[in-house]
């Protein structure tokens, strides 16, 4: 009996902490889960800076990765995260996964205890190892769940959290096929809001870059990681890019950096290599051709951008969902598509015969516009 009634005891004092939550602080308060890449990164930011536009005392927190992207653009976008110890699935080693269920297990401890500090009015989640956990987390102590869905192809985790969000956003049609209809609403991806009057920009950007306003520039956008196939086709081409009446912009991703830097030691000629771009609105506006991945932010952007793209989809994605990104496009002849497996042959060709046809990219152009 005596322990019985300890146990009652401690559940009530549970419920009693559960219904503090009722007892809302004055502002508003949003918590803002996920992150790993720069196309959950950045939608998230957007996202953040949306509510403060509407309400600027709003009280924003973000929980992201340990070690990921989110840890260094969300504090140098103004903002405090929170950060966990969580990691994904490791498919090559299953034993190191013992790991990651220590690590999940720990995230589920700290991303509770952070709700419950916190006390926001709402959970948003964007994809990424830091959503699952505070969203499931939320999901037990009734905090109400936003899920932003990016891509045409609903992951695993979002399917299984769907059951308890209030709202889904997505930004494709038919997603029905994944989640409760009722809970739907199509808002598009959250963007960047600095696109705006590219073509002004475009001095500003030729000079930024140390780029002659003589030649075309052909701006190359692996993500914030890095794209393997990409980079080894640059790489490979190195003669025929120096060679060519163009200017090369390539974004090679932290994880590729250090060995094409030993290639392409010099900047300020032709090819001008980064890890990262912080400035993509100028990115944007140097760009006459843009070879891309086809995440689904990195889409939304392109489409507002409005520049001819050259999409060579990653194969190493669930369900190969940037491929039915990037054929959504080429349906409309908004893009051109490069499969991955083609790319050492086709890609670099595939760019300088864009930038010589006006005609295909006047097209690619006014097509890819009207899916903003």
């Amino acid at each position: 009996m005596q322990g019985s009634a300890r146990k009652n005891c401690l559940r009530k004092k549970k419920l009693t902490k559960e219904k503090e939550y009722m007892n809302q602080p004055e502002h508003k308060r949003v918590i803002i889960s996920g992150g790993g890449t720069g196309g959950h990164v950045f939608p998230a930011i957007s996202i953040a800076n949306a509510l403060r536009r509407i309400e600027s005392d709003i009280e924003l927190l973000f929980v992201g990765a340990e070690g990921k992207l989110e840890m260094e653009k969300v504090p140098a976008a103004g903002f405090r995260i929170v950060g966990l110890p969580v990691a994904g699935i490791n498919r090559k080693n299953i034993f190191k996964n013992i790991q990651v269920l220590f690590r999940l297990i720990a995230s589920l401890r700290i991303a509770r205890k952070t709700l419950r500090e916190f006390r926001p009015h709402a959970a948003v989640g964007v994809g990424g190892y830091a959503s699952g956990p505070v969203l499931r987390q939320a999901g037990r102590m009734n905090i109400p769940i936003l899920i932003q869905e990016q891509n045409s192809y609903a992951g695993v985790t979002n399917r299984l959290l769907a059951r308890k969000a209030s709202v889904i956003c997505v930004a494709y049609e038919g997603m029905e096929k994944y989640f409760p209809a009722e809970k739907i609403i199509l808002t598009g991806n959250p963007v960047r809001q600095n696109f705006d009057d590219l073509q002004a920009k475009k001095e500003e950007a030729l000079k930024f870059f140390g780029f002659s306003a003589g030649l075309p520039v052909i701006l190359v956008l692996g993500g914030s990681l890095g794209a393997g196939t990409i980079n080894r086709c640059l790489s490979e081409n190195l003669e025929v890019l120096r060679n060519s009446e163009c200017q090369w912009l390539w974004q090679t991703g932290r994880y590729y950096h250090d060995d094409v830097r030993k290639l392409v030691p010099e900047q300020g000629g032709r090819i001008s290599v980064h890890s990262f771009i912080d400035r993509m609105d100028l990115a944007f506006a140097a760009a006459s051709v843009i070879i891309s991945r086809a995440g689904a932010g990195t889409i939304s952007e392109l489409c507002l951008v409005g520049k001819p793209v050259i999409l060579v989809p990653s194969p190493n994605v669930a369900e190969d969902h940037q491929t039915l990104n990037a054929m959504a496009l080429s349906a409309k002849d908004a893009a051109i598509v490069v499969p991955d497996s083609e790319a050492a042959k086709r890609l670099v060709s595939e760019a300088l015969k864009l930038v010589t046809d006006e005609g295909r990219r006047i097209t690619l152009s006014g097509n890819i516009i009207k899916m903003a």
